[in-house]
């Protein structure tokens, strides 16, 4: 299995040097876990403990002689993130980069809303009073490109267009949203290539 996070050369003797310190340090590693959300980003602990303590389905990889153990419930969250030692003078020391946000709360998700017109309208009202508003904090949008028989078709751009959340986005804001408020939509599909930012299904319907 590939790596889910690297670490910078840095980094790795700054926490070799850690580990060192410790009278069993060769049967040590780091544990990294997301503790929770601070605003529009994780927050993390990253502790020494024994690798032979880790449970059965942690993932443990190897960055030159030092284990990092990623519990498999964060695994996605830090997939992509850089072990660096930050170049802030005024906050020195180990820094996460983590390309992957938490999926912004949908505000007023199970407020009352009135909705008019066509289903299809309905879906684009929602979108536009209840979804972009939450989104744009995060950097996102999104917009409706097609109803059809109780599917939602969307895109998604701005910060969510190749989030490694994108999904998490859609499944527990987007489509809960849209479903609470019109019970006839049964499911919402991005649409999006997320690695190109291109829209398959847009540029056929567009032919």
């Amino acid at each position: 299995m590939d790596n889910v996070i690297s670490v910078e050369p840095r980094a790795l003797n700054k926490l070799l040097a850690i580990r060192e310190a410790e009278p069993d340090a060769e049967d040590l590693g780091i544990v990294l876990t997301i503790t929770g959300v601070n605003g529009a980003a994780f927050t993390y602990e990253m502790a020494l403990m024994l690798v032979a303590d880790a449970a059965p389905d942690d993932h443990v990889e190897m960055h030159g002689e030092l284990p990092v153990i990623i519990p498999k419930a964060d695994m996605e969250h830090l997939r992509g993130s850089v072990m660096a030692m930050s170049r802030d003078l005024l906050a020195p020391g180990l820094q996460l980069q983590n390309p992957n946000s938490p999926s912004p709360e949908i505000l007023g998700s199970n407020a009352s809303l009135e909705l008019s017109g066509e289903i299809a309208d309905q879906v684009v009202q929602v979108v536009d009073t209840m979804i972009n508003p939450a989104i744009a904090s995060h950097g996102g949008q999104a917009e409706v490109v097609a109803v059809e028989e109780g599917t939602v078709y969307v895109r998604l751009g701005g910060g969510c267009q190749g989030c490694g959340m994108a999904s998490v986005t859609l499944s527990s804001g987007i489509e809960a949203t849209i479903r609470h408020h019109i019970p006839s939509i049964v499911k919402v599909v991005d649409v999006t290539d997320h690695s190109s930012g291109d829209n398959p299904y847009y540029e056929q319907a567009k032919k």
